[in-house]
């Protein structure tokens, strides 16, 4: 880490302290005494979503957390249990190291984990995710949940 004061290279490390999603440390110039701060991040490929039109958008963690709130209204869920969700979605995503996904993907995730943290919320969000036209699909997805009990 090169000084901000003289350029020097050479510095040791005072103090570290992990923040949101990065390490705050504090450094001493071993030339000079300079005390600086610098932050260390992990470096994140950007996700892109590639949509049932086959354009493609940044993923953005908000629209998925948006549409869990909606299907969530008055059921028995807590933010923290959304926040949870969409992170663990998030993480996912980071891992398999892919630069495209598919919305379906992640509809199918959102799914398949709001399914285990409520049911009438799973309904709710699979009939728009899934443009239930009729009675009868609805009713399909509803009968689903019950043989999986």
């Amino acid at each position: 880490m090169k000084c901000p004061s003289c350029g020097y290279t050479e510095s040791k490390v005072t103090d570290s302290r992990p923040d949101d999603m990065s390490i705050r440390r504090r450094r001493e110039c071993l030339g000079c005494h300079f005390r600086f701060t610098t932050f260390e991040t992990v470096e994140v490929l950007p996700i892109l979503v590639v949509k049932k039109n086959g354009s493609k958008e940044l993923f953005d963690r908000n629209k998925i957390l948006a549409g869990l709130i909606k299907s969530t209204y008055k059921r028995p869920v807590t933010s923290e249990q959304l926040e949870e969700l969409v992170k663990s979605i998030e993480s996912e995503l980071s891992a398999s190291m892919k630069g495209e996904v598919s919305s379906g993907e992640i509809g199918s995730m959102v799914m398949d984990r709001l399914e285990k943290l409520d049911e009438v919320s799973y309904v709710r969000f699979a009939s728009v995710y899934r443009e239930f036209k009729d009675i009868d699909t609805f009713l399909q997805a509803i009968n689903k949940l019950r043989g999986s009990r």
